[in-house]
This record gives structure tokens, sequence and C-alpha cells, in this order.
């Protein structure tokens, strides 16, 4: 069975809060009062706030590791470019001091 989404959640509280201040006459009797419903109200509003909060961190989160790819990207091609300039210019046994480890 598929996982329920948080929206999907956010919307059967709320139709759970209307049935149940539609049908809160019946439901009395079996403890249903109109705190109960105003705490299902009240959780899925806060719900609603920390959704949309957690949605703003998603997106921040995003722009970061697009941020951090670009960061590696750049260093990584600095790195290359050092890795044959050493190849090129320094002693093979010294390599391993600039953290090559090839044979060649």
């Amino acid at each position: 069975m598929p996982k329920t989404s948080y929206a999907e959640k956010i919307s059967d509280a709320e139709v759970m809060v209307s049935g149940l201040t539609k049908n809160l006459s019946r439901l009395t009797r079996r403890g249903v009062d109109e705190p109960f419903i105003q705490s299902i109200s009240t959780l899925k509003l806060e719900s609603v706030i920390l959704n949309n909060d957690q949605e703003s961190l998603k997106a921040q989160l995003k722009k970061k590791t697009e941020e951090l790819d670009a960061k590696l990207d750049e260093m990584m091609a600095k790195m290359i470019e050092a890795r044959k300039l050493v190849k090129l210019e320094i002693d093979f046994a010294l390599w391993k001091e600039c953290g090559i480890t090839d044979k060649k």
C-alpha cells in the first residue's frame, strides 16, 4: 500500500473535522465533543504550517546542493589541472606528496 502524502493526511483531517462537526449530536455519546474536534482542527493547522516550513527547507537544501555541486566541480577541475602539472614537473617518487598514487 503506498504511503499517504502529508497533503493527503491534512486533507483527510479537514474532511474528518467537517464530518464530525456535522454529526456531533450522534457522536457525543461516544466521547466526541467540541474540544475533541477543535484539537484535530488545531493539529491540522499546525501540520499545515510545519509542512510549509518543510517545503521551504527542501527548496533551500536543493539550492545549497546545487551550490555545493558547482564548487566541487570547480575544485575537481583545478585538481585535474594540478595533477597534470605535478606529473609533468615533479619526479614520480614525489607524486604521493601531492596525493597522486598513480603508477605512471
